[in-house]
């Protein structure tokens, strides 16, 4: 009697794992396996000879040792959006560290923050932008100090890349990369000065833009701007619905708002143009993911902000 073919095998005769096979771990759903942590505690992705994208935990010794980020088309790795994804990947050295790569994890800390005006939920606004969000932890001892654990040593690298050195609430925000591969939970966090907690577990929120290969593949990575590209919000939405959100934010209202033409009456979307990229910052740390009432039902719509690459908002939108 012939044995059926194994879980693992291919259309090709390869044994090379299947690269999109149930990944486990985000909070229960099938998602893109992490590397750094939190994942049925281990350090290294999905569970144990669980197939998945990685057949066994990864080191920490960082993506690079796969070639996610040399050459060609596999750059931007799996399920971040990349130009090649998954299958442009090399995943013959994925298992161990090669030799005289850098030993990097999935933390970031991040430095300068306006202690007064920055939480938890805001920093997710901002760096959901560039990979998943696993937690985020401020430092007692640091003020405007934030550690966050992201989804994988891409992500970091590209926040970093993105986002260093930019300027808003009047501070000057510096990341770097932690030595710590992950970062535990923490069952008595402090009070920040807004009164929200020092210490939150964004794993399985529902507001991570990197959860599945489809998901990311709508992101564009862009590096900050002064226009802000929304969407996710109520069908005919009107200009002073937006500025509501950033006046009680407390930040700047857009000085410019375009909707574009509505292709369904599903939901709307447009450009927020801002005098600086500073405002557009702000803004988006106060707006990103903030409730817009639905009129047609209880349940609010979920207005997402992203950087849009346009220079400045045209007076015409092609129809």
């Amino acid at each position: 009697m012939k044995e059926p073919p194994s879980s693992t095998s291919t259309s090709s005769g390869s044994s090379r794992p299947p690269l999109l096979q149930e990944p486990r771990g985000f909070g229960g759903m099938n998602v893109s396996p992490f590397r750094g942590g939190g994942m049925n505690g281990q350090m290294g992705g999905g569970p144990r000879g669980g197939g998945g994208l990685f057949n066994s935990p990864m080191p920490d010794s960082d993506i690079h040792s796969g070639g996610l980020m040399g050459s060609g088309q596999g750059q931007g790795g799996p399920f971040m959006g990349g130009a090649g994804g998954p299958g442009g990947a090399s995943l013959s050295g994925m298992g161990q560290p090669q030799p005289g790569l850098p030993q990097q994890g999935a933390v970031l800390m991040v430095y300068g923050l306006n202690k007064d005006k920055m939480n938890a939920d805001r920093i997710f606004n901002l760096l959901c932008l560039y990979g998943n969000i696993v937690r985020i932890k401020f430092l007692k001892t640091k003020e405007g100090c934030a550690m966050v654990q992201m989804g994988d040593a891409l992500a970091v690298e590209r926040a970093v890349a993105n986002l260093n050195n930019t300027t808003f609430f009047g501070c000057k925000m510096q990341l770097g990369y932690s030595k710590q591969a992950f970062l535990a939970d923490v069952q008595q966090p402090y009070d920040l000065p807004d009164g929200t907690a020092s210490f939150k577990d964004y794993m399985g929120n529902k507001n991570n833009r990197f959860i599945n290969p489809e998901m990311a593949s709508k992101n564009r990575i862009q590096p900050p701007s002064k226009i802000l590209h929304f969407f996710n919000t109520p069908p005919g939405l009107d200009e002073d619905t937006l500025k509501q959100v950033f006046l009680e934010g407390e930040v700047l209202e857009p000085k410019s708002i375009k909707l574009f033409p509505s292709k369904t009456e599903r939901s709307s979307s447009g450009l927020l143009e801002f005098n600086n990229i500073s405002e557009a910052l702000e803004a988006l740390v106060v707006g990103n993911h903030a409730p817009i009432p639905n009129p047609n039902s209880k349940f609010p719509f979920i207005m997402k902000l992203c950087f849009s690459s346009s220079r400045h908002i045209p007076n015409k939108m092609a129809e």
